[in-house]
């Protein structure tokens, strides 16, 4: 029984240790590096919400960039002065990117998972249409740039600072970034660990059988969506940001795809283990990128690939998967009591 104890504590401390070795990332790092890293932890939460509604709502959605693109050009349109009755204000454009992206969802889900509702490859398949729609009418809305999108995006600032000292420093803007991935992993963490998360497991497993026991799976589907659109939208305000610009291109399919092979590898079913896909797979891309020129690409398929096949629960899926609450565990039957159980039989 000990052993299995310490087996149940391994992903607690593992994940744990992840954490802790974040927080202190950039005492080991240079300015760049923190910078760096900030950018893969930001990446890293967006995986987060792709994570929650594909492995454990059984959701594959191939428009995750829809939500995380409308966050970064609500974020860049606020903090631009583009809505000129916001003032430019930082705080209101997190609020929209965090709110309009989740509403979108909301609405999306709504005509998706009403009545009987779409599921498996017929979701999977809707949402790339409405990537590709989104993104292609990004390209031709001049309103938010066009083709081009919108560049000179300000970076993150600090209220009580005054001037040049508002702007955050790439360690402010690192810790600003590391909070935000972590409160996110707290919140979903609840949520997956609540009577809400063991609903939307059942759902995965047979929606079907879940209807048939009395269930509105379409309302739990559609909160697990609309909770996925703002984590995402809080993502792409977080990106735009620290990189400056919003495109067309970060509304599309190709970064849903993208998105998809980060959850993948690093492990669908285990928030922690896709937050770490997402760094694991964009620093092997810039290794790879740097070594490899054109044919990146293809070596990164090849990767994807021999994970899925390999390790189906990803990398980290199998290491950093937490224990059940307590009263999801099964119960324990004790020697005494089985030999009593068997003598009635």
């Amino acid at each position: 029984m000990m052993r299995k104890s310490n087996n149940i504590q391994i992903p607690t401390a593992a994940t744990a240790a992840i954490w802790l070795a974040i927080l202190v990332a950039p005492l080991f790092l240079d300015d760049w590096g923190v910078s760096q890293f900030a950018q893969y932890v930001t990446y890293g939460i967006f995986a987060m919400s792709l994570s929650f509604v594909w492995g454990h709502g059984g959701m594959l959605c191939f428009g995750q960039a829809i939500f995380f693109g409308i966050g970064a050009y609500l974020m860049a349109l606020t903090t631009l002065e583009k809505f000129s009755w916001f003032g430019g204000s930082q705080t209101v454009g997190l609020l929209l990117a965090i709110s309009g992206p989740a509403v979108v969802a909301h609405l999306l889900g709504r005509v998706l998972f009403g009545g009987r509702g779409l599921q498996g490859a017929y979701f999977a398949i809707v949402t790339l249409c409405a990537a590709v729609i989104v993104e292609i009418t990004a390209q031709h809305w001049r309103f938010i740039g066009g083709f081009n999108g919108l560049l000179g995006v300000p970076p993150l600032t600090i209220a009580w600072r005054d001037g040049v000292d508002a702007y955050m420093t790439s360690i402010e803007v690192y810790y600003a970034v590391f909070f935000a991935a972590l409160a996110v992993f707290a919140a979903l963490t609840m949520i997956v660990r609540s009577p809400f998360g063991s609903v939307l497991a059942a759902i995965r497993g047979d929606e079907n059988r879940t209807r048939y026991f009395g269930y509105d799976t379409a309302r739990f589907k559609i909160f697990a969506f609309t909770v996925s659109g703002a984590i995402a939208g809080l993502a792409g305000a977080l990106f735009t940001a620290q990189f400056g610009f919003v495109s067309p291109a970060l509304c599309g399919f190709a970064l849903s795809t993208e998105v998809l092979i980060w959850v993948a590898v690093g492990g669908r079913g285990v928030l922690m283990a896709a937050f770490l896909g997402a760094i694991l797979v964009r620093s092997v891309e810039s290794y790879l990128s740097d070594s490899l020129g054109n044919y990146w690409l293809m070596a990164l398929g090849i990767l994807f690939v021999a994970t899925v096949v390999l390790a189906p629960q990803g990398v980290f899926g199998r290491w950093l998967n937490l224990p059940l609450p307590k009263r999801l565990r099964p119960a324990k039957v004790d020697d005494k009591s089985a030999q009593e159980m068997t003598g009635m039989a």
